[in-house]
């Protein structure tokens, strides 16, 4: 049973360091079946690429320097993943977003980021610039909620992340997202490796500086992320979140609430993302 207290001591932990994690809160076999979906989708929107006259069919964005990439982000449809109900309708998940964002928080989007085998170190960044409802109270409007699809080893290219920076002056960042070089000083001594286990959740607020680092392993490491936004406030990008009237209509009524922002449609179309983040292809 989740308490008043515990989602509130969740909160505190997330405005002191911008992450939090849920050991255990999923199966392993949960995790395996994220991971089956992974690789159905991910072949899809790899050969809907290959196949474009241009080699840039954006069923993936690049999410990592080279022509070959390695690392790439692709949004899905939320009914393509056979556990979406039970991650949204997980009550730590829902206690947390509800404690942050607000009861009426919104899910934006869904999707995947993968490091594959010989993905490189990306920069320090955010995943957005300060939003300016941040700048002015000091609270967060979004946060983004992450599973891992497999046990993550350092040789995979963990998640390195600078707890309790996800509030300092963006002022000399670029496009108010990057770290530049010359004030690496001031995050590369409090980088963490992040390696979860399979059902292992983490929740956390984009502004925190972070980067993905090189996977030198055989094997992919991707991780699912729902977006969650507070209901008031308006995203970065534009985003995708769409679903067809006969599943919408089956979700419950406490899911159904936080999907406002989700567009119906007969039949759900490719999804085709042009959210490119330029400083993300140079070498970290």
């Amino acid at each position: 049973m989740t308490s008043t207290a515990d989602a509130v001591s969740w909160e505190d932990a997330i405005y002191r360091d911008g992450i939090i994690s849920l050991k255990g809160a999923f199966s392993a076999q949960w995790a395996d079946e994220m991971r089956e979906d992974f690789e159905v989708l991910y072949e899809e929107a790899e050969r809907r690429d290959l196949e474009s006259s241009d080699g840039r069919g954006r069923g993936r964005v690049p999410r990592g320097p080279g022509d070959d990439a390695k690392r790439y982000y692709l949004a899905v449809h939320p009914q393509r993943l056979r556990r979406f109900r039970e991650l949204v309708t997980h009550p730590l998940v829902d206690a947390v977003c509800r404690s942050v964002l607000g009861d009426d928080y919104q899910y934006v989007e869904i999707g995947f980021d993968v490091a594959l085998p010989g993905a490189v170190k990306q920069p320090l960044h955010r995943d957005f610039p300060t939003p300016e409802e941040t700048k002015a109270t000091g609270r967060l409007s979004s946060l983004a909620i992450n599973a891992t699809c497999v046990d993550v080893t350092r040789e995979m290219g963990p998640l390195e992340i600078a707890p309790g920076t996800h509030l300092d002056d963006s002022a000399d960042f670029e496009q108010g997202m990057r770290v530049p070089s010359t004030i690496y000083g001031r995050y590369v001594d409090r980088l963490e490796s992040r390696m979860p286990k399979r059902g292992d959740v983490s929740i956390r607020t984009g502004l925190t500086v972070h980067r993905g680092t090189d996977n030198i392993s055989s094997l992919p490491r991707p991780v699912m992320i729902l977006g969650v936004m507070a209901a008031q406030y308006e995203t970065f990008a534009d985003h995708d979140f769409t679903m067809t009237r006969d599943y919408y209509e089956s979700l419950p009524a406490e899911v159904k609430q936080h999907l406002r922002r989700c567009e119906l449609a007969d039949e759900l179309e490719p999804i085709e993302q042009d959210y490119v983040l330029d400083f993300l292809l140079e070498e970290g």
